[in-house]
């Protein structure tokens, strides 16, 4: 994240003061994300027994955006589900306004992201998005996703201009081959929506949970995988620019079906909806390469990266590819 909202000890301090917490007694800004504001806080009761959360500051969200988000965290971490658990007021509320912006404090999960996952690590994660994804079917709200086709028509329209013509082409080329598709009778869900390194904790290899749920929305549930499989299943060339891993993918897909199988209309449009996480992000990293919001701890992860897995998954779909089943 970038730190955007500057905040002090004693200005948090005064937040919590309807809180049923300990003292504070540290904060400190998260530099991971680009998004929202965030930081640790700190507190310690009178037995000097430390306590560790983590504060969100919304930066483009209003609190009326925001409902689906909390309720979804609460009820994933009472199913189970290794998530963080927003904090609320003696009054019952968790999400508040904060140098009028909305603001909401989570319990701090344990361990920190990982730059290179082992193959245990990798099946941990599928493990623990399949079951997600069966315990988000008990959630009764419902989420829209903001990164849609019209979300994706309309970030391309301010790109282009800024790209080579090749790249110009292949983006016109994939809306118009993915925008042709029709994945509405897909199973759906509840899907994380943003399932990257920087959103997985590990304490060694125990995983400590999944994190940053604020793209999280109801959608199609092997979209999910494809997005996280185009982040966990990649080997990295010593740059930010990676190749697909076939083993890596096997396995992902292997042990995410231990848990949760494909149905065959899944199966169907594996490529397609990869190419469609490709494309998602390759439009969003452009948006904030060439049109970046000022703030503080502030870094751009290259688009390159994404645009290079979205061919990678175009040349895939002219061969044939069978993937791992569950028996």
């Amino acid at each position: 994240m970038s730190v955007f909202t500057t905040l002090s000890l004693e200005e948090v301090r005064t937040w919590l003061r309807d809180f049923d917490l300990a003292e504070i007694i540290e904060l400190r800004g998260i530099a991971a994300g680009i998004t929202n504001t965030n930081y640790f806080v700190v507190t310690k009761n009178n037995r000097l027994e430390p306590a560790k959360y983590v504060l969100t500051i919304f930066e483009k969200n209003q609190p009326s955006e925001l409902g689906y988000f909390v309720d979804l965290m609460r009820f994933l971490s009472l199913q189970g589900v290794l998530c963080p658990l927003p904090i609320a007021d003696k009054a019952g509320v968790s999400l508040h306004l904060l140098k009028g912006k909305p603001a909401l404090m989570v319990t701090c999960l344990n361990g920190t992201d990982i730059l290179a996952p082992s193959m245990n690590q990798i099946q941990q994660v599928a493990r623990a998005q399949a079951f997600m994804h069966k315990k988000g079917l008990g959630f009764v709200q419902t989420g829209t996703n903001q990164r849609d086709k019209t979300w994706r028509i309309k970030i391309a329209q301010k790109v282009l201009p800024k790209l080579a013509k090749v790249d110009q082409v292949l983006l016109q080329n994939e809306l118009d081959y993915l925008h042709a598709k029709d994945f509405s009778q897909l199973p759906r869900g509840v899907v994380h929506g943003d399932l990257f390194r920087d959103n997985v904790l590990f304490d060694g290899e125990q995983l400590g949970g999944f994190i940053d749920f604020y793209y999280a929305c109801n959608d199609a549930l092997v979209y999910d995988v494809a997005i996280a499989v185009n982040e966990w299943c990649v080997h990295h060339n010593g740059a930010d620019i990676g190749e697909l891993d076939k083993d890596k993918i096997n396995a992902f897909l292997t042990a995410y079906q231990e848990v949760r199988a494909f149905e065959q209309k899944e199966f169907a449009v594996w490529v397609d909806v990869c190419r469609l996480a490709a494309l998602r992000f390759w439009l969003s990293r452009l948006h904030d390469f060439y049109f970046p919001q000022a703030g503080e701890l502030t870094h751009t992860k290259d688009p390159n990266h994404f645009k290079h897995l979205l061919q990678q998954w175009v040349a895939i779909a002219s061969t044939n590819i069978e993937l791992p089943r569950k028996d």
